[in-house]
């Protein structure tokens, strides 16, 4: 007799199956940081509860996770606008740095503008720049088929060079003492930031956006068809629903808002242009949204806790600790996630056959 084992669809996916995955999935990774600290002779209670407080312990501390927790906000939501339609934008990277690139375009060449036409005109240049860097795979993908995974990577290694070419070259700062870096932008091309901190207005951005995705694909007819599309291309044709318009619209959106992260970061934060501006915001963000079951309120949780993950790396790092170990972490929740989310769609099925 022999068992045989066979994965089953589920058809409707319990509402506490949905919750519980993603939960165990940042329980599994945390102990599997444990277990790699343990083997480097590290305590990992120490080292979680060190990072907790230097990342929440202290209000400079909670503010830094805000901050970095702003990027990853506006990427997550610009990501989870493709990947709702079934669209593998991985390209938020690419798409930051070209919206950070067209925006500061503006302050570099016309410091003297007033803050009020300074901040609007960057806000769509970055997000203009970053749609625009989003419809080339969108044009691949509904014309010839082209797997957008492999596009939006590769367009991701074009940005960041380009930026690099430019800060290296034409737009490096002359009284940088020969670092790559673009001049200082003007004082009117600064974000508002709340009090003494550094958090700036795009948590309002991103608060906002939040909450029109929420309406838009919960409410509205083009966030169904959205929907419809991406769960069955077929029976979207035969509705009449345009498949090839709404790739370009979707991937439109999803890059304009993950421009809009470099705008806010090189405004808010950086204040000039300069290699090296993003940690991975742009990929840390497809684990924020998967984590997050790509809605938007939890989007905002998420990417708040990856920001403290991220913020607690670099204050380990006082006690011998790598801050790669956030980097660790982050790839074993998505390990975790990926294969939570497999067994919340299937089911195992074990069946005995008997011997012939």
């Amino acid at each position: 007799m022999a068992i045989s084992v066979k994965f089953e669809k589920r058809l409707n996916p319990s509402f506490a199956m949905n919750i519980a995955v993603p939960l165990l999935s940042v329980v599994a990774a945390l102990a599997l940081g444990a277990l790699f600290l343990l083997l480097t002779g590290r305590d990992p209670v120490e080292v979680y509860e060190a990072m907790f407080k230097g990342a929440l312990g202290s209000s400079y501390g909670l503010a830094e996770t805000v901050v970095k927790g702003i990027p990853l906000m506006l990427c997550a939501l610009g990501i989870s606008v493709a990947f709702r339609m079934q669209l593998w934008n991985i390209g938020a990277e690419g798409q930051f740095y070209m919206g950070a690139f067209a925006a500061s375009w503006l302050p570099l060449t016309f410091p003297d503008l007033p803050a009020f036409v300074m901040l609007p005109g960057m806000f769509v240049l970055g997000c203009a720049a970053g749609g625009l860097w989003g419809l080339g795979p969108a044009m691949l993908r509904a014309r010839w088929k082209v797997n957008e995974i492999i596009t939006t990577l590769m367009f991701n290694y074009v940005a960041i060079l380009w930026v690099d070419y430019l800060v290296y070259g034409p737009w490096k700062d002359p009284k940088g003492f020969n670092f790559p870096l673009s001049a200082k932008f003007p004082a009117a091309a600064a974000l508002p930031t709340f009090g003494t901190s550094r958090v700036h207005v795009g948590l309002v951005l991103a608060i906002l956006l939040a909450g029109v995705f929420w309406v838009v694909f919960a409410k509205s007819r083009w966030g169904y068809e959205i929907k419809v599309i991406g769960s069955s291309e077929q029976a979207a044709r035969y509705a009449g629903m345009d498949i090839k318009g709404n790739i370009y619209k979707v991937m439109l959106l999803s890059g304009a808002v993950c421009g809009l992260a470099g705008m806010t970061e090189v405004s808010g934060i950086v204040g000039r242009l300069q290699p090296g501006l993003s940690p991975g915001y742009g990929y840390t963000a497809i684990i924020v949204a998967w984590l997050s079951k790509l809605h938007p309120a939890a989007i905002l949780i998420v990417a708040v806790l990856f920001g403290a993950l991220q913020v607690g790396g670099f204050f380990v790092q006082t006690m011998g600790v790598p801050a790669s170990v956030s980097a660790m972490l982050q790839g074993a929740v998505l390990f975790f996630v990926v294969g939570g989310e497999f067994l919340t769609n299937y089911r195992v099925v074990l069946s005995r056959k008997e011997a012939e």
